[in-house]
């Protein structure tokens, strides 16, 4: 069996993830890292990095064609949101040079990353999810009919990392914040417990494999700081029918809100989430389940194989290079 070299592309911070990639790594392959910055603390967890262009100059995708070359790279995946659908568009290019774009189809990353295409999905296929508005009119419209109340959330149609995400607490407010930014939409503010939620649907069999919840208790830049896991069957039947149907493969990340017992989809995001290492504290490998994967091997169905009550809590840490530049 060749050597399972995995490639994570804009690793940013993400040092957790790539130690249990490396972790994982050991006696199958090797892991590299990538990122636009030399600063990019994860670059110095992998055992090989590189410095690559900006995802939006013309030439990257060469840049990463030429590493996974190079390297031998048997899957590559992205940690950044805009990257999907990028690498998702050349899946059959790195395909031929033996390299599994580990993301899904690119039609699913465009869906994912546009807020009020996935409203309007998961209405029309029965899905609750947050009452969503494209056009000021039509949120106008909405609240004369009583059918949506301050407070509102408005934000990115296409965002991520939860910038320029504002709360409006009346009309003059909601106008003005929509006016700011080009491409916001207007969306119902839900008022309940946040949940995260971490899925992995196997490349081969298209199977989900394993599902983790956890209960969100404090939020940092977007990010999940502290979570407690928890088991919620009907959640587990509520994601499953939710990927099939979006048609969603690798890992993925999904934010829901329990607004009275009731469960309404938030954001999917086609990528590990920030909050994993949760799961693989808890015993669920996404990192185990990719490499099974790339090696021809299906895996098992493990939904919901993890203990409750068990607490995440995030913190800081440092990394000093001498001489980078």
């Amino acid at each position: 069996m060749h050597s399972v070299n995995i490639l994570i592309t804009s690793v940013g911070r993400r040092t957790s993830l790539l130690n249990y990639f490396k972790k994982e790594l050991v006696g199958y392959g090797s892991l590299i890292a990538v990122d636009c910055s030399d600063l990019a603390p994860a670059l110095y967890v992998a055992d090989r990095h590189y410095i690559v262009p900006r995802i939006d100059e013309p030439n990257y995708i060469n840049f990463i064609k030429e590493i996974c070359i190079k390297e031998k790279v048997v899957g590559i995946f992205s940690l950044i949101d805009p990257e999907l659908s990028l690498l998702a568009r050349y899946k059959n290019d790195f395909e031929k040079i033996g390299t599994t774009i580990i993301v899904s189809p690119f039609d699913v990353c465009e869906l994912c990353l546009d807020k009020y295409a996935m409203s309007k999905f998961c209405q029309n296929n029965g899905i609750m999810h947050a009452k969503t508005y494209r056009f000021f009119s039509d949120f106008t419209d909405a609240l004369k009919n009583d059918e949506i109340n301050f407070p509102v959330f408005i934000k990115p149609r296409k965002g991520s990392a939860s910038l320029n995400i504002n709360i409006a607490r009346n009309i003059n407010e909601a106008k003005t914040i929509f006016e700011s930014i080009p491409g916001m939409i207007i969306q119902e503010f839900l008022k309940g417990q946040e949940i995260g939620i971490d899925v992995y649907v196997d490349l081969l069999s298209k199977e989900i494999i394993a599902t983790f919840i956890k209960e969100k208790i404090a939020m940092r830049a977007g990010e999940t700081d502290k979570a407690r896991s928890i088991k919620i069957n009907k959640l587990f039947g509520i994601v499953s029918d939710l990927v099939r149907k979006v048609g969603l493969v690798g890992p993925i990340d999904i934010d829901v809100f329990n607004v009275d017992g009731e469960y309404y989809i938030s954001e999917i995001n086609p990528r590990f989430g920030g909050g994993y290492p949760h799961a693989y504290e808890c015993g669920v490998n996404f990192p185990k389940f990719v490499i099974n994967n790339l090696r021809g091997i299906e895996n098992e169905v493990q939904i919901g194989n993890y203990d409750e009550n068990v607490f995440l809590m995030k913190y800081d840490s440092v990394l000093v290079k001498h001489n980078l530049r």
